[in-house]
Formats: structure tokens, C-alpha cells, sequence
């Protein structure tokens, strides 16, 4: 259900700038993506669980701020994290 350190570290590798970057917006809004991508099926399965539903809200709105904030510092880094995740069609 939940990614696994495997999957965590290919995020972070794919999205970092430099060596040893965890913590730039690209990779926490990947990372975010993949837990919620990862969530989604559970959901489909199970409509009446509500509160792991307001964990995924809130990965959510978390994500909307991160997105948020890289659009107005760096435009076109937002772009293509955009392109990337798929985020937008």
C-alpha cells in the first residue's frame, strides 16, 4: 500500500538537484504525488473510509501549496515538474 524506501529513493534521484537534495519542492511534490497516486485504488475499494480519505485531503493541499510556491518563485521548473508528474492534461 504505502511506497516502499526502493521507490522513494528513485523519486528523490529523478527529481534532485544535486546530490543529496530531499527537501527541494520538485521532489517533495513528486513524493507527494506517488503516496497519493498510490492511495487512489484504495479508495475505489473502500468509499466508506473516511479518515484515511482526510490524510489524502490533506496530501493534497499540501501538494496545491507546493505547486503554488514553486509557481511563483520558478516558472519554468513549475512547468516541467508539471509535464513530468502529468499533473495537468
Amino acid at each position: 500500500m504505502a511506497i516502499t524506501a526502493a521507490q522513494k529513493a528513485d523519486i528523490v534521484k529523478d527529481f534532485q538537484h544535486k546530490e543529496g537534495d530531499t527537501g527541494s519542492s520538485e521532489v517533495q511534490i513528486a513524493l507527494l504525488t506517488a503516496r497519493i497516486n498510490d492511495l487512489t485504488p484504495h479508495f475505489k475499494a473502500n468509499t466508506k473510509d473516511h479518515h484515511s480519505r482526510r490524510g489524502l485531503l490533506k496530501m493534497v493541499s499540501r501538494r496545491r501549496r507546493l505547486l503554488d510556491y514553486l509557481k511563483r518563485t520558478n516558472v519554468d521548473s513549475y512547468r516541467s515538474l508539471l509535464a513530468r508528474l502529468g499533473l495537468r492534461k
